[in-house]
C-alpha cells in the first residue's frame, strides 16, 4: 500500500494529463510546493473537479507515488470566487502565483509564504469593482511583500550610492530619483551624475598616461633586461549603476510606503502613478527572479482597456 500523507495547501497552476486527470501544481503549508495528480478530475460528476480548481485551498490526503503523487481525498476550506468575477482581480492572482512558484521550495515547510499569499488574495477580493488603480496598489503591495521574503527587498529608503535617506520633496514638480534594477533600488541623481562626470575625467586622465607611457616605452637598443621596471598603478572605480527608471516624487513615496498596511489609505481610483509603481517593482521582480511574469501583460491589457489614455 501507498505511504500517505496529510497537507493543507492552495492550488497555484493546473495541467491536462491524459483524457481525464489534472496535474495540480499545489502551495503547502506543511510540505512547501508538490505536484500532484487530480484523478478524474475533468469529469462532469467528479468530486475533485471544483477541488482542482485555481486558488481553491483544499485539505488533502495524498498518496505517494514513483513519479507523482496522488489526491486521493480533498476538502475544500476556502475558495475566492470574488478574482474570478473580476478579470484585474483574476489577472493580479495569477501574477502573484508566478512569483510564488518561482519562490517556493518543494520538501520544505512555507507557512509564511502560503499565509502570505492568502492575505493577499484576500485584499484582492475584497476590493470594490471596476477601480483599476486599487489593483494595482494591491498588488504592487503584495509584490514587495513577496520580494521582502525571498530577501529580494529593492533599497527604496536610502541612496545605493551614498546610502543617505532621500526624502521626495513632494512639493518640487519637477524632482526626480533614479532606479536602478541592477544596483538594487534608488539613485540619487546628483551623485550618480558626480561619479559619472569623475569616471570620465578618470578615463581621459588615463588615456593620456597611455600616450605617455607608450612614448617612453617604445623600442630602444637597450637590452630588455638592462630595461627599468615597469610599474602599474592600479586604481579601483565605484561602478557607475545604470538607471533603468527615474520617478518623480510621488512614485518614490508610495515605494516608500509599500512596506506599511496603510499604503492602501493613498490608493485612489484616479491616481495612474501605481502603474509606473507597478512597472517598476515587475521589472525588478523579472530581474531578480531570472524570468518574465507572463500573466503581466493581462494587467497591461486590464489598464488599457479602462484608462484609454494611459501610457504604458
Amino acid at each position: 500500500m501507498s505511504k500517505t500523507y496529510k497537507a493543507t495547501g492552495i492550488n497555484l497552476k493546473t495541467q491536462v494529463l491524459g483524457e481525464s486527470d489534472k496535474i495540480v501544481t499545489i502551495l503547502t503549508r506543511e510540505f512547501g510546493l508538490i505536484r500532484a495528480v487530480a484523478p478524474g478530475a475533468r469529469k462532469h460528476n467528479s468530486s475533485l473537479g471544483g477541488r482542482s480548481g485555481m486558488f481553491v485551498v483544499n485539505e488533502l490526503l495524498i498518496a505517494k507515488g514513483r513519479s507523482l503523487d496522488k489526491i486521493t481525498q480533498a476538502q475544500t476550506v476556502k475558495t475566492y470566487p470574488g478574482l474570478a468575477q473580476d478579470l484585474g482581480k483574476l489577472a493580479a492572482s495569477q501574477y502573484l502565483a508566478e512569483i510564488v512558484l518561482c519562490q517556493a521550495l518543494s520538501e520544505h515547510p512555507q507557512e509564511e509564504l502560503y499565509e502570505l499569499l492568502n492575505e493577499h488574495l484576500r485584499r484582492l477580493e475584497a476590493l470594490p469593482k471596476n477601480e483599476p488603480s486599487s489593483i494595482l496598489a494591491c498588488l504592487a503591495h503584495a509584490v514587495f511583500h513577496l520580494l521582502a521574503l525571498a530577501g529580494l527587498t529593492p533599497q527604496v529608503q536610502t541612496c545605493c550610492l551614498t546610502q543617505r535617506h532621500l526624502t521626495p520633496d513632494l512639493t518640487n514638480p519637477h524632482w526626480q530619483v533614479g532606479f536602478s534594477i541592477s544596483y538594487g533600488g534608488i539613485v540619487c541623481l546628483e551623485a550618480w551624475e558626480s561619479l559619472r562626470k569623475e569616471a570620465s575625467r578618470l578615463a581621459m586622465e588615463q588615456g593620456r598616461q597611455g600616450r605617455q607611457s607608450r612614448i617612453i616605452n617604445s623600442p630602444s637598443p637597450v637590452p630588455s633586461f638592462q630595461s627599468p621596471t615597469a610599474y602599474q598603478t592600479v586604481v579601483h572605480r565605484q561602478e557607475i549603476p545604470v538607471i533603468s527608471v527615474r520617478l518623480n516624487s510621488l512614485e518614490l513615496a508610495m515605494l516608500q510606503q509599500l512596506s506599511q498596511p496603510e499604503i492602501m489609505q493613498i490608493s485612489t481610483t484616479k491616481d495612474k502613478s501605481w502603474l509606473s509603481v507597478e512597472q517598476i517593482l515587475r521589472q525588478y521582480a523579472q530581474y531578480h527572479l531570472g524570468r518574465p511574469i507572463r500573466s503581466a501583460t493581462l494587467i497591461d491589457s486590464y489598464f488599457a482597456a479602462n484608462h484609454h489614455d494611459a501610457t504604458v
